[in-house]
């Protein structure tokens, strides 16, 4: 199962437009560039699952499943790192997985692109050979909403490691994540507008939006539609561990007393801030 993403369907095709009339940049916008451009940092999640996974479990991870993989980055980064790594990605989605190979895998060197295999599947029913890690970022196993169908979840995943591998995935959370908000981030070229919509108090059912605006006043709206439900840390680790796993780490990010910022630099931590937003990263191992 993968997050709900809506394509945008109401902007005109790209010189579409009147005569003469010069295409507004939403029309030349490629939604999932953008977002790779806006949210995702692979260099940074390669270097933490890597060497945490060493610093656990003393030994080099080298099989990487990613679930939810979306455009399949993480899975090329991951065997670009070493000539010993293999990756697997998993979505139900084929639109993005079959742009995830034009712009990334098909990039590759042939010995590397042979080492990456994208799968359109269930992530709680596909079947692969144990892996060292799973990866599941991006918040999107929240799609998850049911209690047992989260744990189900976290139990698949914890069949499919190597018997000392590992899991790791991201949250976020604070008193602003529980606020109907807009907040923008700009970007060369664009701004980026993470947009939550939504939120029920009595079921924790969310539903968030991102939007790219762009010089011109042309508008990406609703280029990716999440609906999930927004799970607390307690709540998150109680469930790893009634699934099976051994031991869980909260990763929490670091301030930077001087820019007054996160320092993007993520520690094991037992307790945290009371901050309005935050992010965090869980490792859960076998």
């Amino acid at each position: 199962m993968s997050i709900k993403k809506t394509k945008h369907k109401d902007v005109k095709k790209a010189g579409k437009g009147k005569k003469g009339k010069k295409p507004r940049k939403a029309d030349l916008a490629d939604r999932h560039a953008l977002y790779e451009q806006s949210v995702q940092s692979t260099e940074f999640e390669y270097e933490f699952i890597d060497t945490n996974f060493r610093r656990i479990r003393g030994r080099t991870a080298t099989l990487l499943r990613e679930d939810f993989c979306g455009t399949a980055q993480m899975c090329c980064e991951w065997v670009r790192g070493r000539a010993e790594n293999h990756a697997v990605g998993v979505d139900l989605d084929a639109e993005v997985l079959e742009w995830g190979r034009q712009h990334h895998v098909a990039g590759l060197e042939p010995a590397q692109r042979a080492r990456v295999t994208l799968l359109q599947e269930d992530v709680r029913e596909v079947k692969t050979d144990p892996v060292d890690i799973v990866l599941a970022m991006n918040f999107s196993w929240q799609v998850f909403e049911q209690r047992d169908m989260l744990r189900a979840y976290f139990a698949a995943v914890r069949n499919s490691l190597v018997d000392d591998g590992v899991l790791f995935l991201d949250a976020f959370g604070g008193y602003d994540a529980f606020r109907e908000l807009e907040e923008k981030t700009k970007h060369k070229g664009f701004t980026y507008v993470w947009d939550q919509a939504s939120y029920d108090p009595i079921t924790g059912h969310m539903v968030c939006y991102i939007h790219f605006h762009f010089s011109d006043g042309s508008k990406l709206k609703k280029a990716f539609h999440y609906e999930w439900r927004l799970w607390t840390l307690p709540e998150v680790k109680e469930i790893l561990l009634e699934a099976g796993f051994s031991n869980v780490t909260i990763y929490w990010q670091q301030w930077d007393e001087e820019t007054d910022e996160p320092s993007g630099i993520f520690e094991p931590a037992s307790h945290g801030e009371a901050d309005p937003g935050w992010i965090c990263i869980i490792s859960a191992e076998k």
